[in-house]
Parts: structure tokens; sequence; C-alpha cells
């Protein structure tokens, strides 16, 4: 019972539930970014090119595989070197890395601001002012 009580706590302790939520917002925005790609840069890059589709660009590697096939038919038949595929795959990997680069420096800089900015000490609270009073009060008499 020992174990499950303490693996409890490890599971709802903050840095486990922040990773998890990483995770999952993480693997949200992969879906953002892949359909970035994949229905709006790739498509531009395509027809820039010659009415090209990334997605279905591959060498055959085995016979068996007559030139012209979707990729995924492709593969069915033979071995294929998806380099089509490959080039779309690391665009994506470009713009999310390019992406987190913007979201970690824009913290770094609001990092920078908040230590950069001096704290203001708080204002003295009544029983100070009252204390620092008689201090001074006593230090008179004594001084006299």
């Amino acid at each position: 019972m020992g174990m499950l009580k303490e693996f409890k706590e490890f599971a709802m302790r903050g840095n486990v539930m922040d990773l998890a939520i990483g995770i999952i917002l993480g693997a949200a925005f992969s879906l953002i970014v892949n359909s970035v790609v994949n229905d709006l840069f790739m498509p531009i890059v395509g027809k820039a090119i010659g009415d090209m589709d990334f997605s279905n660009l591959y060498i055959p590697l085995s016979e068996e595989v007559p030139a012209g096939l979707a990729l995924e038919e492709a593969r069915k038949l033979g071995a294929v070197f998806a380099w089509g595929n490959f080039v779309t795959v690391l665009i994506n990997f470009l713009i999310l890395a390019f992406i987190i680069f913007l979201v970690i420096r824009s913290m770094n800089k609001l990092m920078r601001k908040k230590a950069a900015a001096p704290s203001v000490p708080p204002a003295p609270t009544k029983e100070e002012v009252l204390l620092t009073e008689m201090r001074d009060a006593l230090n008179k008499l004594v001084a006299k």
C-alpha cells in the first residue's frame, strides 16, 4: 500500500502534471504544424516548381514498383526511397523548431525584463511604523 501512495504523490506533483500537459499541447501543436506544411506550404512550393506533389515523390528500389503510383500504393508493392516525404517532414521540423525558438526567445526576454526590474520594497506595516517611532523616542530619552 505504501508504494501505491508514493506513486500517487509522485504522479500528482506539479512537475509531472506540467510535463503531461506539455506533451498533450505539443501533440496538438504538432498537428497544426503538419497542417500548415501539408495543406498550405507544400502545395505552394509544388505549384511554384511545376504542379508537383512532394508527398508522392519517390525513387523505386524494387523492380516490382512501377513509376507513377502514389507513394502508399508503391510501398505496398516494394521498397521505395521516399525523398519527397522526407522533404515534407524536414520542412515540418524546421517550421516547428523556428516556432519553438521564437517562443523561447520571447520567454527569455520576459525573464530578463523581470530580473532587470528593480523590486520596490513593501511599505512598512503599522506595527513597524509604531516600533520605529518608539525606538526613536527611546533614543532621544537616552541621548539627553
